[in-house]
């Protein structure tokens, strides 16, 4: 293995991880790698460190200089540049604040009454693929969409938009795929887009999630401003259908890779819960990883770094480690407890999660009750990854049932 490694890597097709985590697991667990801009990193892929970077405060996720990492074409950019990490507390009260405001949307208790309504647009979008005939695009006809109509309906924005959400989610998430000016043009589209939002929230704030915030910081004596409202829409727009759209079609593509598994999930259906866990925790594909920044010298690994290092943190490796995990690179579709890192760990652990997996188990049940023969219409030497982004996912994903 070279020196110094280009990331993030590639493999050999799209349901397979990289070779190169399991070397770096076991000879050089912080190892020097350069990312798409030029610039180097250290990336860390046993579970055990991992975990520690994550939940560690002294790992910041903003440097010094208050910029994101380097990870595209240009010096930064995409979400990395965005009002969403500039605009939004990263650290301290005023981050804590904010993530409490918006647990409260993310409770056990809104999950199960948002079910429901979830599992409704789960078999209408059913519905449509099966009456337009098979062979079919799962990702374009269900996955996609479901977790679309899902948060637009929480952010009360219309989900007939969603192509436009979804230009702009590319663009912040895009490392090599548009050039800088295209990125900056999509985030003035999309942050007028969303101030527009806002202003009609604030004449009159309804029920949704943006509306209930206005109204309880007001209560509070502590308003938000215009800019974190907006900042937080588009943080939640992206965030809650680009990552669970490009998860539904993975997990459905893991499982039908093997017939035996997804058999086994159609004649016990009590299996969904942990089966999705597994499939988050095996995902060959989570994309970039989560990045963390060092103001002063540490060890992470056995490895000293000096203060001003990136740190990149493959969760996805480390969800691989057989020292965490038994035979960590199979899928036990029962496996219990699970304690993968696929939403990350501490302050910074991912708000939406309760959210992902109910749409992840609503999703799954849908499929198994409505399409047990549900099968791919490709190899899986044919299935496509997506490209140039900071999170992985399946171009389409072909299916016949």
């Amino acid at each position: 293995m070279a020196d110094q490694l280009r990331y993030p890597f590639t493999a050999p097709d799209a349901l397979d991880p990289p070779a190169e985590w399991a070397e770096l697991r076991a000879d050089r667990p912080a190892a020097p790698v350069t990312l798409p801009s030029g610039d180097t990193a250290t990336l860390v892929t046993r579970y055990a460190d991992v975990r520690t970077v994550l939940a560690d405060p002294r790992f910041s996720r903003v440097g010094a200089t208050g910029e994101g990492a380097r990870v595209g074409e240009q010096e930064s950019g995409g979400v990395f540049s965005s009002d969403m990490s500039t605009v939004l507390p990263q650290s301290g009260e005023g981050h804590l604040r904010w993530r409490r405001l918006l647990n409260r949307w993310f409770t056990a208790k809104r999950m199960a009454a948002l079910r429901p309504g979830i599992e409704a647009m789960a078999d209408q979008l059913l519905d449509e693929l099966v009456e337009r005939g098979a062979p079919g695009d799962l990702k374009a006809g269900f996955a996609f969409p479901l977790p679309v109509r899902v948060i637009c309906t929480m952010l009360g924005v219309p989900d007939s938009d969603r192509d436009r959400f979804a230009h702009w989610s590319d663009t912040l998430l895009s490392m090599t795929r548009y050039t800088q000016a295209e990125i900056a043009s999509a985030q003035a589209e999309f942050a007028e887009y969303m101030a527009f939002h806002v202003a009609a929230k604030r004449a009159d704030p309804g029920d949704d999630l943006i509306g209930e915030l206005i109204t309880a910081t007001a209560a509070e004596g502590q308003p938000m401003s215009d800019a974190q409202l907006v900042a937080t829409a588009q943080g939640l727009l992206v965030a809650g259908h680009e990552t669970t759209a490009n998860m539904i079609a993975k997990m459905v593509a893991m499982l039908l890779a093997d017939r035996e598994g997804w058999e086994r999930l159609v004649a016990e259906p009590a299996l969904v819960r942990p089966a999705v866990e597994e499939a988050l925790r095996l995902d060959p594909n989570p994309g970039f990883g989560m990045v963390r920044y060092l103001d002063a010298e540490l060890a992470v690994a056995g490895t000293v770094l000096p203060a001003g290092t990136t740190v990149v943190c493959s969760m996805a490796s480390a969800n691989r480690d057989d020292e965490a995990f038994e035979r960590a690179g199979e899928m036990d579709l029962g496996r219990t407890p699970n304690p993968h890192l696929s939403f990350g760990a501490g302050a910074h652990s991912c708000l939406g999660q309760a959210l992902a997996r109910t749409e992840l188990q609503a999703a799954l049940t849908a499929l198994l009750r409505r399409l047990p023969g549900l099968r791919l219409a490709v190899p899986v030497s044919g299935l496509r990854r997506v490209e140039g982004l900071l999170v992985g996912g399946l171009r389409e994903l072909p299916v016949a049932w």
